[in-house]
């Protein structure tokens, strides 16, 4: 059954159209266009052209017409399990099915795409998972029921995408929501089948798909040919998403074609590294020459950097920091921005801690952390130097935050991300990046001192456990 309203999506998108349109803005349906819309739901009007199906390079790719996947379009407000067709080329790393989720509403087109975190891999213990929270997420696939209450790990993880959160509000909670969950291992940006061998040699090989491109090509296929097209349009994520936000931003934004798009980035830099610079003054170059290599990233000018690069006229392929420059003068009038903590321990230490030495062999924890705080420091004056060229860059680093290693400002909720000294809240950053004009906040924090005097916080105690 294609079309599902129900008494409760009535009286809520009722409630949701009839207060947002005191307010309305670009995107926004009158109230009486959003009850027409409860009865018959909105078809596609930005549909995947014959060019782009048919495109030399990662085209888009929709399900067959006879693949059942699982949308109903009247279903408003709930999350929605949709199955990409293999044909799409979409494919978890272990070669399952991909699966993505998709929460609708009746009032606006203006949609938000949020990328999930956790976590890379390159080798059998860390494509299989064996290393924990320094592996890959969800290698054994996506389940149907990823969204539900029952996994918050997922459906309660940002603010960003939680309508009803209890104390942090963002007009995209608003919006259609699209998660983009995570299992491939690459941060989004790999096109490569993989063959890892177990160290133990009690296993078969692996054979590990660095699908992240492809995945999101079929997602964007799909959108395309289901939902409207967005007025405004936000692209986010954390931690792994994050990069996967940077990274495929620019094919989304092309061929989405909101009439405002945003971009928010949290925890997942892809900082400056040229490929004949020097690890004392750009310590991921070691970190980027190994997934170039693994992830297939440029494949002899196949690969999805060249892909970019055809288009980005100042993204330099030596250089895969410089996407922050082609995407600032490709799209002047977008408003983009990219926050973390400068205490940062999680994504820094994938970055670091298995390509040096003196912290891979460091048996003292807290001189550990202080080597990877150094390279960490140092990698991110080098993205404040290039950001402050472009007033459509903006950028938001407070100092640290007592749950997840401090790390991704934008999940759980937006309080205690602030930069204290000069009283600005992440609200702040996010509501400028989203709402206002000119150029973008940039801000960072120097007190290395106050984060850490807070009291003792329960709910981050809480979730550290979980997690």
């Amino acid at each position: 059954m294609k079309s599902r309203t129900t008494f409760k999506s009535i009286i809520a998108i009722g409630l949701l159209s009839t207060s947002f349109n005191v307010f309305a803005e670009l995107g926004d349906y009158s109230f009486w266009q959003t009850l027409v819309h409860l009865f018959s739901p909105p078809k596609a009007d930005n549909p995947v052209t014959e060019q782009q199906a048919n495109a030399s390079q990662y085209p888009l790719l929709s399900n067959a017409g006879n693949f059942e996947d699982g949308f109903s379009p009247g279903a408003y407000l709930s999350w929605q399990t949709i199955q990409l067709d293999a044909g799409t080329g979409a494919t978890c790393g272990n070669g399952s099915p991909y699966k993505f989720f998709v929460n609708r509403v009746a009032h606006s087109s203006n949609t938000i795409i949020y990328m999930e975190g956790g976590g890379a891999c390159w080798d059998y213990e860390s494509c299989t998972g064996q290393t924990g929270i320094r592996g890959a997420r969800n290698p054994n696939g996506i389940p149907d029921d990823y969204m539900s209450l029952l996994n918050p790990g997922s459906s309660l993880v940002s603010p960003l995408v939680f309508r009803l959160h209890p104390w942090t509000s963002v007009k995209s909670q608003n919006w259609n929501m699209v998660y983009v969950p995570y299992c491939t291992g690459d941060t989004y940006t790999g096109d490569k089948v993989a063959l890892y061998e177990d160290p133990s040699g009690e296993n078969e090989p692996l054979v590990w798909h660095h699908n992240g491109v492809k995945n999101m090509r079929a997602v964007i296929a799909w959108l395309k040919n289901n939902l409207q097209r967005p007025a405004q349009m936000l692209v986010s994520g954390c931690s792994a998403g994050s990069t996967g936000t940077l990274a495929n931003y620019h094919p989304i934004r092309r061929d989405m074609e909101p009439t405002k798009g945003f971009l928010l980035e949290d925890s997942g830099p892809v900082y400056p590294a040229p490929k004949d610079g020097n690890t004392d003054d750009y310590p991921s170059i070691l970190l980027h020459n190994k997934i170039r290599d693994a992830w297939g990233l440029d494949q002899n000018g196949n690969g999805p950097i060249p892909y970019l690069s055809n288009e980005l006229m100042a993204l330099d392929t030596n250089d895969m920091g410089t996407l922050y420059r082609g995407l600032a003068e490709h799209y002047p009038n977008d408003r983009m921005g990219q926050t973390h903590f400068w205490q940062d321990l999680n994504y820094s230490s994938y970055s670091y801690e298995r390509f040096y030495d003196d912290i891979a062999n460091e048996t003292n924890q807290e001189l550990k952390e202080q080597k990877i705080h150094q390279r960490w420091h140092k990698d991110t004056n080098n993205l404040i130097a290039e950001l402050e060229s472009y007033d459509n860059w903006g950028y938001f680093f407070p100092y640290f935050r007592d749950v997840n290693e401090s790390h991704c400002t934008t999940i759980i909720e937006f309080n205690n991300s602030e930069i204290q000294e000069d009283g600005l809240e992440l609200d702040d950053f996010v509501n400028n990046l989203m709402n206002g004009s000119g150029p973008v906040m940039q801000a960072s924090e120097e007190d290395t001192v106050s984060d850490y005097e807070k009291g003792f916080n329960f709910l981050y105690w809480l979730l550290d456990q979980l997690l």
